[in-house]
């Protein structure tokens, strides 16, 4: 098939939403976006981000050179049949069966009954047409709208002979897709087969009885041309655009200046600039642009020779990486943002210190305003049916599908800029407020709700469990971020958060970051840095704790029992707590405001409203 713009996408969504193996339901057409080896490379540019490559390279392996962004095409209106108006992200026509709206043919698309009407310039009016209907000419043909996946990752397109006929069949006959009744449920939708007759409701295809009347799973993986040998796992009919059908599993890291070398660090982040630096000579004149561009800086206080030094090893492939060989990509965030003096003029992170609420003194410890950031994500492969387990530990992943052939030589990542604001909570607090009897009680129901989970879905229920500190920074950080939604000018969806938890005596965590980021901008509104200062955030903060106290979905929401239904928060909802999924690390689990405040049914495990609080 002859090559067509069919669309456009954000960088983005390519991580989130559409990468290697996902459908994009596009206006007219639906397609599959293909495997990184029909990418072209050479269209695609390197993002440098050590901590994450080397984060990605302990999932993948060592084989992974490079991250690199997606292929954008550079000129603004560049004609559409030339090779720079041709860049961007292969895709394929899936799934292969098509419906004509009219008579109702159900046919591949590639069997010669359909034609492709394609517009270079309005690739959103693209669209297969049914040539010879009986019905019209040129009558529109639209994706038949039923698939097969699977919980390993195998796409596939419906099996409409063998359905309708009951089993393998040696009857070819057209298919009709027609309805009966007047709405659009399943027992009304029938495929029907033109030659013997035979016809079939599309309910048995979904529910207890599905089971029995699909087909073994084949094993497919439509963008990359591949079957499995085997796969155990029983297929299910799912809908076409349905979000269970592509869950990204990927990797993420803030772009913070690490202490131990910030020379190298420095390198890292402008390595655009010395690439190509063939001489000391050349680099003077390469560092005089940038202190006069302003666009690099701190370059200017390192010496010429060490700067020429560190160039020449790190085009040597010498570099020096031993700061990111650490496993847990948060650790070494954690240590720059509770540094005593952390930077506040580095060219992708600038922070400014504030005080903390004077209301809240002894719960929260610092406040640190990030007037600039930069977050690195890298796509590293998917799940369908089920979402992923939120954890960066290989060994506790379910079955992840590949996104290329063979092992990956390079990974899609991409890059946001925003602002946020880093909250500490005080030690020491945090660890009295662990040691109360009903906090410990609600530790225990939250546990046992996470170990049901765990035991649904064959994962070991005596692991993944991230703590009852967790969920109480987790909803703190929910409750803010609905807060400041409402004032700081960008929508709740574009807020995310970033949460530092962890009850290790030698390295303990307890922090969030609230932050913003936008991959198609370099600037920021401002609004969360201005919102951060201590007066905004003390009223804010109070606010969010006043809208937790009464949730309207009470007395149901704060008496929510997680073992009962094996879910993985308690008094947590919608009308209260949840937020947008593109906001949370976690899929809205592992929540529960009565650990920030008093409920209904739990008024003593509050962390800053707790019984014999000195405070209160």
């Amino acid at each position: 098939m002859s090559t067509y713009l069919v669309g456009q996408v954000r960088p983005s969504q390519l991580l989130w939403t559409y990468g290697p193996g996902a459908l994009v339901d596009l206006p007219n057409l639906s397609v599959v976006t293909m495997g990184l080896d029909c990418w072209e490379v050479d269209q695609c540019p390197p993002v440098e981000e050590a901590r994450l490559l080397a984060a990605v390279r302990r999932v993948l392996g060592p084989q992974v050179e490079r991250l690199r962004v997606s292929p954008l095409v550079r000129e603004e209106g560049a004609n559409p049949m030339s090779a720079g108006g041709k860049i961007g992200v292969p895709v394929r026509p899936f799934p292969r069966w098509l419906r004509c709206v009219k008579c109702g043919l159900l046919a591949e698309y590639d069997s010669g009954l359909f034609d492709i009407k394609a517009d270079p310039y309005r690739p959103e009016r693209t669209h297969f047409v049914h040539s010879n209907c009986e019905k019209g000419k040129n009558v529109d043909a639209v994706p038949a709208r039923f698939l097969l996946a699977c919980r390993n990752g195998h796409l596939d397109d419906f099996p409409w002979h063998w359905f309708v006929h009951g089993g393998p069949s040696g009857c070819r006959g057209t298919l009709r897709f027609f309805e009966r009744g007047a709405s659009l449920q399943t027992e009304n939708l029938w495929v029907k087969c033109d030659a013997c007759g035979a016809a079939r409701s599309l309910v048995h295809a979904f529910g207890r009885e599905a089971q029995q009347n699909l087909p073994a799973c084949r094993g497919r993986h439509p963008h990359l041309d591949t079957f499995d040998a085997s796969c155990q796992e029983s297929p299910r009919a799912v809908l076409l655009g349905a979000t269970n059908s592509w869950f990204p599993v990927t990797l993420s890291v803030l772009a913070i200046p690490l202490e131990r070398n910030r020379l190298s660090q420095l390198l890292l982040d402008g390595w655009e600039y010395f690439a190509d630096v063939e001489s000391a000579d050349e680099l003077k004149t390469v560092i005089k642009t940038l202190v006069k561009s302003g666009s690099l800086p701190g370059i200017e206080r390192f010496d010429i020779g060490d700067v020429w030094r560190c160039v020449q090893e790190r085009q040597e492939g010498k570099g020096d990486d031993t700061c990111v060989t650490e496993g847990d990509l948060k650790i070494p965030e954690w240590e720059v943002l509770t540094a005593p003096t952390p930077p506040t003029d580095w060219p992708q992170f600038m922070s400014r210190p504030e005080p903390p609420p004077a209301a809240y003194m002894g719960r929260i410890a610092d406040v640190l305003l990030l007037e600039r950031l930069r977050e690195v994500n890298a796509l590293i492969g998917y799940t369908r049916v089920e979402a992923p387990e939120e954890t960066t530990d290989p060994d506790e992943r379910p079955q992840m599908a590949p996104v290329s052939r063979t092992r990956p030589k390079w990974i899609p990542a991409c890059e946001v800029h925003g602002e946020g604001i880093f909250i500490r909570f005080d030690e020491k607090a945090v660890r009295r407020w662990e040691d109360i009897p009903s906090v410990k009680r609600r530790s225990e129901r939250l546990e046992a709700g996470h170990r049901g989970w765990r035991n649904a879905r064959g994962l070991n229920p005596e692991e993944g469990y991230p703590g009852i500190r967790y969920a109480m920074i987790h909803t703190f950080a929910h409750l803010l971020i609905r807060e400041l939604a409402l004032e700081c000018g960008y929508n709740a969806a574009s807020i995310r958060e970033r949460i530092y938890a962890s009850s290790n005596p030698e390295k303990p965590m307890a922090g969030v970051i609230i932050y913003t980021a936008a991959a198609d901008s370099d600037g920021t509104l401002g609004g969360l840095v201005e919102l951060g200062k201590s007066e905004n955030l003390g009223r804010l903060i109070g606010q969010a704790l006043e809208r937790a106290t009464i949730c309207s979905s009470d007395p149901l929401c704060s008496e929510h029992n997680p073992s009962v239904d094996r879910s993985l928060h308690l008094a947590s909802c919608h009308a209260c707590a949840f937020v947008a999924e593109t906001s949370c690390e976690r899929g809205n689990r592992y929540l529960d405001r009565a650990l920030l405040v008093r409920t209904f049914e739990c008024p003593d495990a509050a962390f800053f409203k707790w019984r014999g609080d000195d405070n209160e």
